[in-house]
């Protein structure tokens, strides 16, 4: 439905157009059943036919070879249905006439630049969005164009300064977009070596994003590598405050952490799981409740867990678990148990445990980015399903 509205604008534009030139111009000059083929290519597109719309605005085009609105429309569906070759030519035949206003020339370097996009020139369509910017007409879309190819360049500074003259034009917040190109800048500075400039970049990203889970991370992970691990612990622990879903990211360095405080992984490990409980972090409790309670342990916290969600690895944790102790269960149960545990297993690996919560785009590691939407922060590790009438966790062996 989506894609369908796009490909309506256009040929509704034009249609409007025509219609506002029909009342305008003399009868004599009209082309003949010109505003009943604009309404026919719309039915067309309604009923899902955009190649005979296409026709339409096609033959339109022929008999009027100056009107602009329908070469656009007509550029910008050969666009949508792929042919980017096709769109380019008519748009750069647009742009060649000398008799266009300001705002038709820059409705037209518009969709060229669009064309260019599809077609993966971007180098043309940075100029040509640059070129838009000037002619002031649809300014903030071609500032989002610009903003999308310097993420695909990976050219975070040009990002922020596109950012910066986004902000007065659009009711969309740009605060999580600024923070993760400073993240994007801290992590590229902590690579080579230079620390200040990744904490100058983070302030930024704080300041941008207050509450920002990414910037508290990597502020973490540099305090850990630092040799500072209690500041290392108390970012990792406000993560969990922060963002939740996002504890798991950061478990190994928590562990780290912990090791290098001396403290026990458990009791931390069993207070984050009371308040949010997730795969990685069950499998890392109930490793951690075995090293130090032994196995029996481990299984009575994994049992309570899963008594209330539903969560493939822990089960498959369970199992395991259970069949490294054969001597609690007769052949026939272990037997079924081995069988179990090899479905789970089986089920488990087609599993991704990562999605984007506005698109449903599934992954195997995480994007900041996601490669589907292009939202920032919008992809996070899966969580488990509750089951009903179970909400919290029960009895003492997770407090």
């Amino acid at each position: 439905m989506l894609e369908l509205l796009f490909l309506l604008l256009p040929l509704a534009a034009a249609s409007g157009w025509w219609l506002a030139r029909r009342d305008q111009a003399p009868r004599a000059t009209e082309a003949p059943g010109a505003a009943p083929a604009l309404f026919r290519g719309l039915n067309y597109l309604l009923n899902e036919q955009p190649h005979k719309a296409i026709d339409v605005l096609a033959k339109l085009a022929e008999v009027d070879g100056e009107a602009a609105e329908i070469h656009l429309a007509l550029g910008g569906l050969f666009r949508r249905r792929g042919e980017v070759d096709r769109a380019i030519r008519i748009h750069q035949n647009l742009i060649a006439r000398d008799n266009l206003s300001r705002e038709q020339r820059g409705l037209a370097l518009f969709e060229l630049a669009q064309d260019y996009m599809a077609a993966g020139l971007l180098d043309r369509a940075e100029l040509l969005f640059q070129e838009v910017i000037e002619h002031d007409v649809n300014r903030e879309q071609a500032l989002r164009g610009l903003s999308d190819i310097y993420q695909q360049e990976r050219d975070w500074v040009k990002c922020l300064e596109v950012a910066e003259r986004l902000k007065p034009l659009t009711e969309r917040p740009m605060g999580v977009e600024i923070a993760h190109y400073h993240c994007e800048l801290a992590e590229e500075a902590r690579r080579a070596g230079d620390i200040p400039k990744a904490h100058k970049h983070l302030s930024r990203a704080q300041q941008a994003d207050p509450g920002g889970v990414r910037s508290t991370m990597l502020e973490g992970r540099m305090a850990l590598e630092a040799g500072s691990p209690q500041r290392a612990l108390d970012l990792f622990l406000r993560v969990a405050d922060q963002g939740p879903p996002f504890l798991p990211e950061i478990l190994p360095e928590l562990v780290q952490a912990l090791g290098a405080l001396g403290q026990e992984e458990t009791p931390v490990l069993e207070s984050l799981a009371a308040r949010y409980p997730s795969p990685p972090l069950m499998l890392c409790l109930s490793k951690a409740i075995e090293r130090e309670r032994g196995a029996a342990a481990a299984m009575e916290a994994l049992t309570s867990y899963l008594a209330g969600h539903v969560d493939l690895a822990a089960l498959e944790r369970l199992l395991s678990l259970q069949s490294e102790a054969p001597s609690t269960a007769d052949e026939g149960r272990l037997e079924r148990d081995q069988v179990v545990h090899q479905v789970v297993r089986h089920l488990l690996a087609h599993q991704s445990p990562y999605q984007c919560n506005h698109c449903g785009f599934q992954a195997r590691s995480l994007h900041w980015r996601c490669p589907s939407c292009k939202r920032w922060g919008t992809v996070q590790p899966v969580q488990p399903e509750r089951i009903p009438g179970n909400e919290v966790l029960q009895g003492p062996r997770i407090a």
